[in-house]
């Protein structure tokens, strides 16, 4: 661990130029009083680097020095594919990998492509997981990651909206979206056959990686059965339409609520009547996903139709009034 940090704390200086010892260590995640002793071992090991004294001052690496210390490990290698993601390579337990990878490739670079890549770093950051939602918990994801490398086995502990069950799973893939970990797996059922589907990580109440292996399947592409389901499911998710009568004001929330089908509902929108309401046709879920999602809009929709959506959407609303009609 010290050699890793000791390379780090090299590269550091010889791609930023002077830092401080309370900026070192702050980049490494160590005491100020580590970074002392790192920086003496480093001079010990015949590295010329010099400390300016002086409110500006700091470590530095003489004019010129540059290491060639820059091939990448295995694991180094493997972390760039997250490079743009240090949320998710940190959960992959990857961070340190990516971080010090990093750090090699811009130590590789001539100095002006170097300046470049920081130049970028700076400017520009990609933050996976969506608003105002705290981060999933995935405590199973390592042993999920293991499997899907080797390949082997996993033998999971799994919530479904139904009840619990457990799979002896054939990993093929892990899958980031909107900050959500799934798992892209083989799995067989009772009767023998044999199918790919999505688990959802954080549903995984306990994993276990099964010293068996399996071989993957020919021509399996992750990427593309990943879009072909996704379009599947969106095709799923709609099962009709509710015909609305929104006010000005529901008509800006629409695009915010629904995303692109508000959108699309928004955009295709008929002329204003007379109190500027206008009528709008929204593709729904299943009767209580859209009773909750009309809710939602409050006094800004009124519903034309279909008849059984106005008919839960009144029956709710009565409810609710009764709920907190006051006493007496």
């Amino acid at each position: 661990m010290r050699a890793d940090r000791l390379l780090s704390l090299l590269l550091l200086l010889q791609n930023r130029g002077r830092m401080t010892a309370p900026e070192l260590a702050a980049e490494l995640e160590v005491s100020v009083r580590t970074v002392y002793r790192d920086i003496d071992a480093l001079g010990a090991s015949g590295i010329p680097v010099y400390a300016d004294r002086g409110p500006a001052g700091g470590y530095r690496l003489l004019d010129g020095y540059r290491t060639r210390l820059t091939g990448l490990t295995g694991d180094e290698a493997d972390s760039l594919s997250l490079a743009g993601m240090p949320g998710p390579a940190t959960q992959l337990g990857l961070g340190a990998d990516l971080a010090t990878a990093q750090l090699k490739l811009r130590a590789a670079l001539p100095a002006e492509l170097g300046e470049r890549s920081r130049r970028i770093q700076e400017r520009f950051h990609l933050d996976a997981p969506g608003w105002f939602r705290d981060a999933e918990e995935v405590p199973h994801l390592g042993a999920v990651a293991e499997a899907v490398w080797r390949p082997s086995v996993l033998r999971v502990h799994y919530r479904r909206w139904r009840g619990e069950v457990r799979r002896d799973l054939h990993p093929l893939g892990l899958v980031l979206k909107g900050g959500i970990w799934y798992l892209v797996a083989r799995v067989q059922s009772a009767e023998g056959a044999e199918s790919v589907r999505t688990y959802r990580v954080s549903r995984m109440l306990a994993a276990e990686v099964v010293e068996e292996t399996f071989a993957r399947p020919t021509g399996f592409d992750l990427a593309s059965y990943w879009e072909e389901s996704s379009r599947r499911l969106e095709e799923m998710r709609f099962q009709g339409e509710a015909e609305l009568l929104l006010t000005p004001r529901g008509l800006r929330l629409l695009p915010m609520k629904f995303g692109a089908a508000g959108e699309a509902a928004a955009a295709a929108a008929g002329p204003p009547d007379a109190d500027g309401r206008v009528r709008v046709v929204l593709p729904v879920e299943s009767l209580p996903v859209a009773t909750h999602d009309v809710l939602w809009l409050g006094a800004e929709a009124y519903v034309l139709g279909p008849p059984e959506l106005r008919e839960a959407v009144a029956r709710t609303v009565t409810e609710l009034a009764q709920r907190y009609a006051p006493s007496g």
